[in-house]
């Protein structure tokens, strides 16, 4: 079978009854990313796409710009690690240690989420209707999810629908692969919403807001130093989507009627620290 879910036999009991079914689990297996021929990162992922995921977290991480800052890339056939070459024959791996963020999958980021990004401006708005809209393509575009369960499933909209959909066992992947996908395929990622199952840290976040992403919704909860960092950098984080209903955590002008909260958008360089209005549910 193709890679991301593995076929195994289980036993099932239900009812009083105990019956030996075949089924799927997804695929979760240690990935090292080598730049130049020097171990960049080595994280859990599901090994799948792997191309994707490399570029769209060297492209997370900064350090590439664009496609063509690679030179050659080739997944070893065992698909344990991936093999990238760039133009820039003089990089190495960073001295910094890198830091393992928070959930599951193993998330590793060389970037500290500390330092500043300037207050996202964008005309994007959505219309209340269409958050659990896009919430509810996200659940059919779900294709690993729906085999197996046990993934997390991103996806970059335009607000209406769809443009690029990925899946893994961790969130953080989730969003890396989006990158790479739009990478390799030429689609902008800024002025575009974010649509994810998973939590939405910090760290994620953060990976947001260099895509330029100006709305990130997710099915569940962001976290509280996240929402510090919406409101600092004015990216509206809606959680908590139901198909009745959701919450709004930040810069709620972006949802609905852009005048009824159009004095919640943060103030240019505020700070994550100064950012601590309550937060507004719909």
């Amino acid at each position: 079978m193709a890679g991301g879910v593995r076929q195994i036999a289980y036993v099932v009991y239900q009812d009083g009854r105990r019956q030996v079914v075949e089924g799927h689990v997804i695929e979760e297996g240690l990935v090292r990313i080598h730049v130049n021929g020097f171990e960049l990162a080595t994280f859990m992922c599901t090994p799948y796409r792997l191309d994707e995921l490399a570029v769209g977290f060297l492209r997370s991480e900064g350090f590439i710009e664009r496609i063509e800052d690679i030179r050659a890339l080739e997944v070893c056939p065992n698909r344990s690690c991936v093999d990238v070459w760039l133009r820039d024959l003089s990089f190495r791996p960073p001295s910094t240690r890198p830091i393992i963020t928070s959930g599951c999958g193993g998330g590793i980021t060389f970037d500290d989420i500390s330092q500043q990004h300037a207050p996202l401006r964008s005309s994007v708005r959505l219309s209340p209707e269409s958050v659990p809209a896009l919430m509810q393509q996200l659940y059919g575009a779900a294709h690993f999810y729906h085999q197996a369960r046990g993934v997390h499933t991103a996806a970059l909209s335009d607000g209406h629908t769809l443009i690029l959909v990925a899946e893994d066992v961790g969130r953080h992947n989730t969003i890396d692969r989006l990158w790479g996908q739009a990478l390799k395929q030429g689609v902008e990622t800024r002025d575009r919403v974010l649509v994810a199952t998973g939590r939405i840290s910090s760290e994620m976040l953060n990976k947001a807001a260099k895509m330029g992403v100006p709305i990130v919704i997710s099915r569940t909860s962001p976290t509280s130093l996240s929402v510090r960092l919406a409101r600092a950098w004015n990216i509206t984080v809606v959680g908590y989507v139901r198909r009745h209903g959701f919450r709004v955590y930040s810069a709620p002008h972006r949802i609905g009627d852009e005048a009824h909260c159009a004095e919640s958008a943060p103030l240019h360089g505020q700070t994550a620290r100064e950012a601590e209005a309550p937060a507004t549910s719909v």
